[in-house]
């Protein structure tokens, strides 16, 4: 059988590919220490779990689902973008639910992105971003994301006829792979740049609510005048450790939640009542369970930042997301790294050029594991004699 064109250019998915690897680590007897998946490794908040076992037993949540969320799930985000950001939103037409906020990511490239089309992607960035565009027809146009920028694209640096044929620009704060935070300062720059070259922003804010050390992650929808250019995706998997239940939503620019309706509402039904359900009382609140995760992920980020601090690399802590973003040590590519500690240590990570090119001399740790876990990992890679320097 002869497969679409459309596919020829997809790379494996990185995740699936890394699963391989450890598998097969496993098949040969290494016991392994998973620190590459950014997925909560603590419950779901047991008055989610509550709300969702009386919602699945209401015959009402048992038929079709409104195709764009239910009103009430929507009025929720709502609440939340007001209590949270101080963005106030319209539920009627600038908040749309979705299956997991990946879904509402790859889908918004069909909605805007015509064959030949430019979009402006951050390398490194999630590989969704660049799957999206090849998979719609568009011709990605990556902006470098460098430590010395605060991994922030430089706009200036963007040629005058790429950015006149550019439909989408995407970006993604606090960031997946790099963990950083971009300042308010340069979401004003991204929209200012956006509406002189009637470019919509998507922003990509799955991690708005994982943050230390007092920093407060902002909205792009709280600068003035970015709902004219910008859509905002986000999640409840991470603020709510709720990823295997496929919750997410698109907020911000009516004209582009109306677009991407019309893909979804035609190529999906919508995410159960249920789970909606469910998702109304966690974005409701309360939301004290934060204080708990944070500090948790706070001891585990200072427990491996000490521990790698010691093994030669002196990178500063992130300051939100899961990630830690490191350089491999000299003599290394990416994928020999992994390869590496996997074969020495047991340990599966993330390797940086599966982000991109721009990814390529870096890869990436999580702290969505026990502590205990993650210095046992550290002390496997000092007996081993992995170091930085």
């Amino acid at each position: 059988m002869k497969k679409a064109n459309r596919i020829a250019n997809v790379p494996p998915y990185l995740f699936a590919e890394i699963d391989k690897k450890r598998e097969a680590a496993k098949a040969r007897g290494i016991d392994i220490i998973n620190i590459s998946i950014g997925d909560p490794d603590t419950p779901t908040p047991a008055h989610i779990v509550d709300a969702m076992h009386k919602a699945i037993d209401n015959p009402a949540n048992h038929d079709y689902p409104p195709y764009e969320g239910t009103m009430a799930f929507k009025e929720a985000v709502a609440y939340r973008y007001k209590a949270r950001f101080g963005v106030d939103l319209d539920p009627k037409s600038e908040i749309i639910a979705l299956i997991g906020s990946k879904e509402g990511i790859a889908h918004i490239f069909l909605a805007f992105v015509d064959p030949g089309d430019t979009v402006l992607l951050p390398n490194p960035g999630y590989p969704v971003y660049n799957v999206g565009t090849i998979l719609a027809g568009g011709v990605p146009h990556y902006m470098p994301l460098r430590p010395d920028q605060n991994w922030t694209p430089d706009l200036s640096q963007i040629p005058e006829d790429v950015a006149k044929k550019a439909k989408l620009m995407f970006l993604n704060y606090p960031g997946n792979p790099t963990a950083a935070v971009a300042p308010k300062s340069f979401f004003e720059e991204a929209i200012a740049f956006a509406k002189k070259y009637d470019i919509l922003i998507c922003h990509d804010l799955a991690y708005s609510d994982v943050s230390f050390d007092g920093v407060v992650v902002p909205s792009i929808l709280e600068i003035p005048g970015a709902k004219d250019v910008c859509i905002e995706f986000n999640s409840l998997s991470k603020t709510y450790n709720m990823t295997g239940w496929r919750l997410g939503m698109a907020v911000g620019n009516a004209e582009a939640i109306a677009a991407l309706s019309i893909i979804k509402t035609n190529v999906d039904s919508g995410q159960f009542k249920a789970i909606q359900e469910a998702g109304i009382v966690a974005l409701r609140g309360p939301h004290d369970h934060l204080d708990t995760l944070n500090a948790m992920y706070k001891e585990r980020r200072d427990i491996l930042f000490a521990g790698l601090k010691k093994l030669g690399w002196d990178n500063p802590p992130p300051k939100a997301s899961f990630y830690a973003w490191l350089p491999v040590p000299p003599g290394y590519t990416s994928a020999s790294f992994i390869e590496t500690l996997i074969e020495k240590c047991g340990i599966v990570a993330t390797p940086g050029n599966g982000y991109g090119s721009g990814g390529e001399g870096w890869f990436r740790l999580t702290i969505t594991t026990p502590k205990e876990k993650i210095i046992e990992a550290l002390d496997r890679m000092e007996k081993a004699g992995i170091r930085y320097k």
